[in-house]
């Protein structure tokens, strides 16, 4: 009869660590989440901000995403995580609760960008709040992947 469980020889992979982070996906996406995330944060800053209840939203899940991606990262590369499945865990709760408030953040600067089509200064502000929503989707769709590659490793 068949054995229904794992085998024995089967072993969960080593979490990376150094600059093997760099390489290894799912981890490998944290840069530029950041990077993406901190492009956000810089386009709608750089906006004359009509509507601060939508955008400072958007400001708020860019900014506390980015620093807590980044200091994901470092634990990463300096090898806090002591290949520990927990950190798997909370890797995954992370990306996945960031995932989910960056798509309300996206939809909330893609309205802003509606909104700022017919402003003051519409031409400038309404690019800058286009390339704003395009890299906030951007961000969402990389912390969704990032999310369910870690889940189903």
């Amino acid at each position: 009869m068949a054995s229904v469980g794992p085998s024995a020889t089967s072993t969960q992979p080593a979490l990376p660590s150094g600059p093997a982070v760099f390489k290894t996906i799912p981890y490998a996406f944290i840069l530029p989440e950041i990077l993406c995330g901190t492009w956000v944060w810089i386009l709608v800053a750089a906006t004359s901000v009509s509507l601060p209840l939508l955008q400072g939203w958007v400001m708020y899940v860019s900014l506390t995403s980015c620093l807590i991606s980044l200091l994901l990262l470092l634990s990463y590369i300096l090898g806090f995580h002591r290949n520990s499945e927990n950190w798997k865990v909370l890797d995954s709760l992370y990306h996945g609760a960031t995932a989910i408030l960056y798509m309300s953040a996206a939809v909330l600067q893609a309205n802003a960008t509606i909104n700022s089509e017919f402003g003051t200064n519409a031409p400038l502000n309404y690019q800058l709040n286009c390339a704003a929503s395009f890299f906030a989707f951007l961000t969402t769709f990389l912390y969704i992947l990032h999310a369910f590659s870690i889940y189903y490793q």
